[in-house]
């Protein structure tokens, strides 16, 4: 729909259609002669609208009406003053000819006698409304551009579409697109209307407001779209007691009957968790390769090998998005490492460097660097000394990683490799000698 030419740009159309793509939800259908898909645009279709309005007025089932804006907001003022609601008079219902100099929009005429107009909602369930409620409306603007309820109607039936699904907001929209249906003799799709969503503030979402109403910035913070799709579908519809639902389980267990009819709030805990379940639960050797751009950014030109693979099963655990494991995956690549001053002056003390020194001087003559063997040099430098693995551990973390935490010591210094650990364990005691 890209009637609204000052909104409707390149950019915005790319970024629906890039949200979708990075979400998987594709289409099968499009109007390129070359193979490419959609989409299909409402302002290169501008003749099939004129088509099917000139059908109805030739079936005098809608007229042209030539008030002018001005005209109808001096009406509706008076209505406003009064506190009645403005409902278009027809007064070009009976016109027999146009008036001279004036251009015409297409007006929908309603029926003259009582009556109403119902549709079945998938949701909702029936949902009936008077005639006398609704108004003669406007189909199509004067320059031929079609407004929502005409434009909608006419491409859902030529595209042969049998299920609308919108948001709640819509249901009044869908009484004159039904009566629309009804004119042209055409059966009205299935209609199934959405409870919204809410942000945290209980406004409705949107991009105005809302900035994780962009379904991209969701991507570019390291949210996997598995779980940002199961969390928008658990904002409205539940399967019992289960939370993490994949997109085969969605549309295996879908059903109108357990969608809710109130508004779902936007809660980035829960994103947060469910994206922390995902990546727990997907094949490691796909998150690592989702990783690779992520580390891109912060200069480090890893690939998704053995390695990497091994990395994201070290720190997935510890990680709520893909942001946060690049941060996280840093201290593997780099040839130094920043350790952080609260961390050092805690860990990195006299009392420390004793045992930094021993496991220095272990690890470098170690025969096989794995978990296993280092856990085992931990386990020995505090047995010497008669003190816990941690005070051991601890200091050793902090010298190879920067930092307070990791994933278990010596699947970290097996991961890091023992030259870039010595190196590390050499940079920390002479700073710590120097202090």
């Amino acid at each position: 729909e890209d009637t609204d030419q000052e909104r409707s740009t390149p950019e915005s159309v790319k970024a629906i259609l890039d949200g979708l793509t990075w979400l998987g939800i594709d289409w099968d259908e499009g109007p390129g002669k070359g193979g490419e898909l959609g989409p299909y645009t409402q302002m290169e279709r501008l003749h099939l609208y004129k088509e099917w309005s000139d059908l109805l007025i030739a079936q005098g089932k809608a007229y042209r009406c030539y008030c002018t804006r001005e005209e109808l907001d001096e009406r509706r003022a008076i209505f406003e003053k009064q506190k009645r609601p403005y409902k278009y008079e027809g007064t070009c219902r009976q016109l027999a000819a146009a008036p001279p100099g004036k251009t015409a929009v297409i007006r929908f005429k309603m029926p003259d006698q009582s009556g109403h107009v119902s549709f079945v909602d998938q949701v909702i369930g029936k949902i009936t409304k008077e005639y006398s409620d609704l108004d003669d409306w406007i189909m199509l603007r004067a320059d031929g551009i079609p407004l929502f309820n005409f434009g909608c109607v006419i491409d859902d039936h030529l595209m042969g579409i049998t299920l609308v699904g919108r948001g709640q907001e819509h249901i009044n929209s869908t009484f004159p697109q039904v009566m629309l249906y009804q004119a042209l003799g055409w059966q009205p799709p299935d209609f199934a209307h959405f409870p919204l969503i809410l942000g945290q503030d209980r406004e409705k979402l949107s991009k105005r407001l809302h900035p994780e109403a962009d379904v991209m910035l969701h991507a570019h913070n390291g949210v996997l779209p598995e779980a940002l799709l199961n969390f928008i579908v658990r904002l409205g519809w539940s399967h019992g007691n289960d939370e993490i639902i994949s997109v085969g389980q969605m549309k295996e267990w879908f059903g109108f009957d357990h969608v809710g009819t109130t508004s779902g709030v936007w809660n980035p805990d829960k994103l947060s968790w469910l994206n922390q379940s995902w990546l727990k639960s997907l094949d490691s050797a796909l998150i690592a390769e989702r990783l690779v751009p992520f580390l891109l950014e912060k200069k480090i030109s890893a690939v998704p090998d053995d390695r990497l693979i091994r990395i994201v099963v070290a720190l997935r655990e510890r990680s709520k998005s893909l942001r946060e494991m690049a941060e996280m995956a840093v201290y593997f690549y780099t040839d130094e490492v920043r350790v952080e001053e609260k961390a050092a002056a805690k860990h990195l003390t006299r009392e420390s460097r004793p045992y930094l020194q021993q496991a220095r001087q272990l690890m470098a003559d170690l025969s096989g660097w794995n978990t296993e063997s280092l856990d085992g040099v931990v386990k020995g430098v505090a047995e010497k000394n008669g003190i816990g693995m941690g005070k051991v551990a601890q200091p050793l973390r902090v010298a190879v990683t920067g930092g307070t935490i990791s994933p278990g010591i010596g699947e970290t210094l097996e991961l890091i490799g023992q030259t870039k650990t010595l190196a590390r364990l050499d940079a920390a005691l002479k700073s710590m000698e120097s202090a």
